[in-house]
């Protein structure tokens, strides 16, 4: 009799070691998605906004997309280990990483800590310093990466911005992503405010704080 309750208490361990496999797969395209019943095939149209599509597969069997594009090229997407994967079936490329919570908000920024974002955000675009490791990720058209081990994250997706009062301690990681145009734009106006510096001005009387002047930097 003990034999057997043993025997049931190590098949209910595996049974659930097994139920915990999951893949998630956050899609992200330019029109809605024509999924059939399984979700793993896709079809995708023509289009010109931010769609987002969460994908969810239980099991620890390798995940394949199947992926018709809008000219009607064919491809797949695989997704092997268990984890967060975004798959990017836009016509843009997007990067990003994972969003460091718990700090204060910053309100000034120095000329060098201005030319530090803006050679780290040119490297980005170009594909480079690109590692796991740092967390940060470069994904063209047509390409899935696995961004997370973790499936209790929060992806938020371009033109989305990270609610100040949003609870960082509800979910395991917090990742922000970008369409790679509007971080070409983000860097136009941090090149733009690279052309100013900042300088102390008068201060017109003892109870005034200290004037701030701008002007832009004689070449």
């Amino acid at each position: 009799m003990k034999k057997i309750y043993w025997l049931l208490i190590f098949l209910s361990l595996i049974f659930s070691a097994c139920s915990t496999h999951q893949k998630k797969i956050l899609v992200y395209s330019n029109s809605d998605l024509q999924l059939d019943d399984s979700h793993k095939n896709i079809i995708v149209k023509e289009g010109n906004t931010q769609i987002e599509k969460e994908l969810i597969f239980n099991g620890s069997d390798p995940i394949e997309l199947n992926v018709t594009g809008p000219q009607g090229s064919s491809y797949k997407l695989e997704a092997t280990e268990d984890g967060y994967y975004l798959a990017n079936l836009k016509a843009d490329t997007v990067v990003g990483s994972m969003q460091h919570t718990g700090h204060s908000q910053q309100t000034r920024i120095t000329q060098e800590m201005l030319k530090i974002q803006l050679d780290s955000l040119n490297k980005l675009v170009r594909g480079e310093n690109i590692s796991t490791d740092a967390k940060n990720y470069f994904i063209p058209p047509g390409k899935i990466v696995k961004i997370s081990p973790f499936t209790s994250i929060k992806v938020f997706g371009p033109f989305t911005t990270i609610p100040s009062d949003f609870d960082a301690g509800s979910v395991t990681e917090i990742y922000k992503f970008y369409n790679l145009s509007e971080v070409n734009k983000i860097i136009g106006k941090l090149t733009e405010m690279s052309k100013y510096k900042y300088e102390k001005g008068e201060e017109p009387g003892p109870e005034s704080d200290t004037v701030v002047t701008i002007h832009p930097t004689k070449k």
